[in-house]
């Protein structure tokens, strides 16, 4: 196959014209307040248990409900962590979030997909106890 520098140039242009995909960071924080855990044999916090949770989510100065998040939680491991899964939903569209939620300090997800604008989505979503009594937290979604 013999391949001009007429062609590569005209594909190397077509490259250029195409739209760069921009990396976006969102930044929210949920209060949640819409929770419920499942308390399965063995009684007290053991693995196995549920959380499940619906609750809102506002602008990153924490004054103006933007949206909602909702999933579940499975306690892995006792007094540490939860296997969380759950799905932002904004007005341009939804984000999904897998990983572990610790009991203490920040948590790291990877972002699994998305709809409407975040289609397609994927990156990593920091979680961060805005408190001690886990009132709030920062989510920073680092879309790719």
């Amino acid at each position: 196959m013999k391949i001009t520098m007429g062609r590569i140039a005209a594909f190397a242009a077509a490259l250029l014209a195409l739209p760069a995909f921009a990396a976006e960071q969102i930044k929210v924080v949920e209060r949640p307040i819409g929770e419920t855990t499942v308390d399965l044999p063995p009684k007290g916090d053991s693995i196995g248990d549920l959380l499940v949770f619906t609750n809102g989510v506002f602008d990153a100065a924490n004054k103006t409900q933007v949206g909602t998040d909702q999933g579940y939680c499975v306690r892995t491991i006792v007094g540490k962590s939860w296997e969380c899964f759950w799905t932002l939903t904004l007005k341009a569209g939804q984000i999904t979030v897998e990983g572990p939620f610790m009991d203490e300090g920040d948590s790291l997800f990877a972002v699994t997909g998305g709809t409407g604008k975040y289609a397609g989505a994927k990156g990593s979503m920091k979680l961060h106890p805005r408190d001690a009594k886990s009132s709030s937290y920062d989510f920073t979604y680092d879309l790719l």
